[in-house]
């Protein structure tokens, strides 16, 4: 019998990357861990670095909150479950790369778009650098703790749903490329979250019992609009708050603090709820509107990743545009510039530009884009 692979494990020092390493290592799999950081001065940005070097001294910059996936106290817990499963732990230092998704952010929220950190992350860094870390090791196949599945259909890898519905996190791995589909294992994606944490327990990995990651590393106070400013002084700045009419209703302070779709916050009172419709970045206005206003019957995406081939003809199936939302029915147009044309079946709400779109036939991840417009339902103003 031939060894089975040697397999890089992305170790975030959560309980979910403890345990796929330990089923892999249990599976007879050679295991190297790796723990992404920021880095500090004078790290070299395109090597790995052993785990004790890395985390000997605190390091300046952006500050990680606890509910991070990169905090110190995190390198610390990955470190302490590769010793637990015999593994070595090396540290990558991704300060130029991890820099270049808060710009993204940042400069997607200044754009007046809704902007998914996350999903960029998987795809420049978990399934893009990462990989060449695993060639510099040694190691022909790269894993997370991400509830997702990669099943085998007519002899290719697929992209499918974790088996855990409620934790299922496929939509934000949509971008993998289709080849890297069969070097990519997701070993907790095959059992629920209580399964996941209970076998932690029983192999004495001391990650058993750790809360999950909630919010944007990079962001724990949830201050976005501070992360702006610091990131670009003077891009927060007040503005006219409009009705569907072009009225102005009030004074913002600053497009960046409000999402479509949001109801709380505008500080308007016009004896109906008002959402926010739109917004404009270039005139710095939000719209608010009654919620039938935020009605979405189409979207325009690009940055399109096929994970099958790409239809020639339209194609039906179902579309999801938060991580952990509900998907809904839709019809794809291909268009000839490679951008997609989604219609759905029956308008939706809280559709924004700058979101991630996913496209599902039933469990299985068939591709996905970014939505660049929307097209609203037309709805005239009381």
């Amino acid at each position: 019998m031939s060894a089975k692979p040697k397999v890089l494990v992305a170790m975030s020092g959560g309980v979910d990357s403890s345990v796929a390493a330990a089923i892999l290592q249990r599976a007879g799999h050679e295991v190297v861990g790796v723990f992404m950081r920021l880095g500090s001065p004078g790290e070299s940005l395109d090597s790995v670095i052993p785990v004790a070097q890395a985390c000997a001294t605190p390091r300046p910059g952006i500050k990680i909150g606890h509910q991070g996936c990169c905090s110190l106290e995190d390198a610390s817990d990955a470190r302490a479950v590769a010793a637990r499963i015999e593994a070595p732990l090396y540290v990558v230092n991704f300060k130029r790369d991890f820099g270049r998704i808060i710009d993204y952010f940042a400069q997607e929220y200044n754009a007046g778009r809704t902007p998914n950190p996350c999903v960029r992350c998987n795809d420049w860094l978990k399934f893009g650098r990462l990989f060449e870390y695993a060639e510099q090791l040694g190691c022909e196949l790269v894993a997370t703790g991400h509830y997702a599945r990669c099943l085998q259909l007519d002899g290719a890898f697929t992209l499918c749903r974790g088996l855990d519905h409620p934790k299922d996190q496929s939509a934000v791995l949509f971008g993998i490329r289709r080849e890297r589909l069969a070097q990519v294992r997701f070993p907790v994606g095959e059992m629920p979250k209580q399964q996941t944490r209970a076998l932690a327990q029983s192999w004495g990995l001391p990650t058993f019992d750790k809360p999950d990651s909630q919010e944007i590393c990079f962001v724990p106070d949830q201050d976005y609009a501070g992360l702006l400013e610091r990131r670009q002084p003077g891009s927060i700045r007040p503005g006219s708050i409009l009705d569907l009419s072009g009225q102005i209703l009030g004074e913002h302070g600053g497009h960046q603090r409000f999402t479509i779709g949001q109801r709380r916050g505008a500080g308007v009172a016009v004896g109906q709820p008002l959402y926010v419709v739109a917004k404009d970045a270039q005139m710095n206005t939000i719209t608010l509107g009654p919620r039938q206003a935020l009605g979405v019957r189409s979207v325009l995406a690009s940055q399109v990743n096929w994970l099958i081939d790409s239809p020639s003809q339209p194609l039906q199936c179902q579309a999801q545009w938060r991580v952990h939302g509900e998907c809904e029915s839709v019809t794809v147009h291909s268009l000839q510039d490679g951008r997609l044309h989604v219609v759905f079946d029956e308008a939706v709400t809280a559709v924004a530009p700058g979101q991630a779109l996913v496209l599902y036939h039933n469990e299985r991840v068939l591709g996905g884009g970014w939505i660049e417009s929307t097209e609203r339902v037309e709805c005239a103003q009381d």
